[in-house]
């Protein structure tokens, strides 16, 4: 289509706008950040140049040289196996990664992600650990995810706080988070031992805060006994959400409120729990565009990179850093997202 350009709506379905629309998506969506997550405006440099990237004719885009990142994993060894339907074992899918992807780390999970889980079989997945890193060269990661959730009743042993605020029962709601956060912190302090002990280059607390402000804060606790025990332990810190749940509300870390963090506190917070690096969620909203969802993703990225201490590593795949929600994300999305963060937004990694 003449003097239009293809781009897409959060949900992936495909759309054409004008230059004047993707302008105004643009401004739109960097405004809704600096509102909600009190980030500052891109300057006129920055959407000039994201507008550019947007434009593009090609397909699929890249970075200019010497804007390449270090490119990071979640659920690691699902991918091949599980996702793809691949039928390798996760040492073989480890190797596909570093000899045939060029991947720069690579992450070995258990099918079952959440540390409360792998206690039960940590043993082999020590194992398991050893294996890889005597015959892998890049730097293999242990990863899950703290899921707090998993410490209720009845399957845990505290009370489901998610029932008894309804109730309002809020006493017995903090109290409930206050015990599974212990249980949490101590169980991903003793798998992340063991990690060490069997050579894992680094430990990856994915998606933290999915339950709330306590869950974020049995990571950052267990970040910082993990960082001061094993000082050579790499440890990287993916977010669940681009601001901190307050299930609980009134828990702090270091002195700081961890509900409603958004990712400038957020790496904040990470940086004082002793971890080397941080992943930052931004929220995908499938009813709106992708220029919109780019923007306003970069508009945080930007102010978390401007305050970091440590390197920021922009989670960008289904539904996150403005890429649309889909199982499939489109390339002309992922590589134009990943040239804006890369070369706008200052990040370190992906």
């Amino acid at each position: 289509m003449k003097d239009s350009y293809f781009t897409r709506m959060g949900d992936g379905e495909g759309i054409w706008m004008s230059k004047a629309e993707l302008e105004e998506e643009v401004q739109k969506g960097m405004e809704d950040a600096v509102k909600k997550g009190k980030s500052q405006p891109l300057d006129k440099e920055d959407i000039d140049r994201l507008l550019d990237i947007l434009m593009m004719p090609e397909k699929n885009v890249s970075v200019e040289r010497g804007n390449e990142g270090v490119v990071t994993f979640d659920a690691g060894t699902l991918k091949l196996p599980v996702r793809a339907g691949i039928p390798v074992d996760r040492t073989t899918a480890l190797l596909i990664h570093e000899r045939i992807l060029c991947s720069d780390t690579m992450e070995l999970c258990h099918v079952d992600y959440s540390y409360k889980a792998i206690k039960n079989i940590i043993a082999e997945e020590a194992m398991a650990m050893e294996s890889a890193q005597m015959n892998c060269i890049m730097p293999v990661f242990y990863g899950a995810m703290p899921n707090m959730g998993l410490y209720t009743k009845p399957d845990g042993p505290v009370e489901n706080w998610s029932v008894a605020l309804p109730e309002g029962r809020i006493k017995d709601a903090c109290d409930a988070q206050e015990a599974a956060l212990e249980f949490c912190r101590d169980d991903m302090i003793y798998i992340g031992s063991k990690m060490a002990e069997a050579g894992a280059c680094g430990i990856q607390f994915d998606t933290i805060g999915a339950s709330g402000d306590a869950d974020a804060i049995a990571a950052l606790e267990a970040a910082k006994v993990l960082s001061q025990k094993y000082p050579d332990l790499s440890i990287t810190m993916g977010m669940a959400n681009e601001f901190h749940l307050g299930m609980h509300g009134k828990l702090t870390f270091e002195g700081e409120k961890i509900a409603g963090q958004y990712p400038a506190k957020q790496v904040k917070s990470v940086e004082a729990a002793g971890a080397h690096s941080y992943g930052v969620v931004i929220n995908t909203n499938s009813s709106r565009s992708f220029p919109w969802n780019l923007a306003r993703s970069l508009t945080y990225v930007k102010e978390a990179t401007r305050v970091a201490g440590i390197p920021v590593l922009v989670n960008a795949g289904m539904g996150v850093g403005g890429i649309p929600l889909t199982n499939t994300s489109p390339t002309d999305c992922t590589t134009r997202v990943s040239k804006v963060m890369m070369e706008i937004g200052k990040a370190d990694g992906l």
